[in-house]
């Protein structure tokens, strides 16, 4: 009969663990605070590109969205309020973000900018993008 006997060491065993455990975990660093950024899902539907943007934060009239063929960029300002101090005045962290952003992808097919429609609701931004219709080719008959 065998018994299986484990050294208990917790501090050994939780630092090397732990070591390990934090080692490949994503880090948070400081300078990441002030990084503003767009975060985008695209889609197909009915033959238009479906963009929504997460923006929360933004007020509707603080967006911009600019199409030139299949280039889409938009921009948005994150105001902060001088009223959010306590009542002391005395501002004890900050971890909310203010300033411009910008983003600008590219997508497979030219988007018909005269249909195009954009609707910000609840801190995102949607956009309906149909595609450009590609004429048609035509063989040349050589005379």
């Amino acid at each position: 009969m065998m018994n299986n006997i484990r050294l208990f060491e917790p501090v050994f065993n939780d630092t090397f663990e732990s070591m390990f455990r934090h080692f490949l975990a994503p880090t948070w660093f400081e300078a990441e605070a002030d990084q503003l950024e767009i975060r985008i899902d695209v889609s197909e539907k009915n033959g238009s590109f479906i963009v929504q943007a997460d923006l929360p934060g933004v007020s509707k009239e603080d967006i911009s969205v600019m199409v030139d063929g299949n280039l889409v960029q938009i921009e948005a300002e994150v105001k902060r309020n001088e009223d959010s101090k306590n009542e002391s005045g005395k501002m004890i962290t900050s971890e909310r973000h203010c300033g411009k952003v910008s983003r600008t992808f590219t997508l497979a097919q030219d988007v018909d900018d005269a249909m195009a429609t954009a609707s910000y609701e609840d801190g995102v931004l949607s956009l309906d993008l149909p595609k450009k219709t590609t004429s048609t080719s035509k063989q040349l008959q050589i005379h």
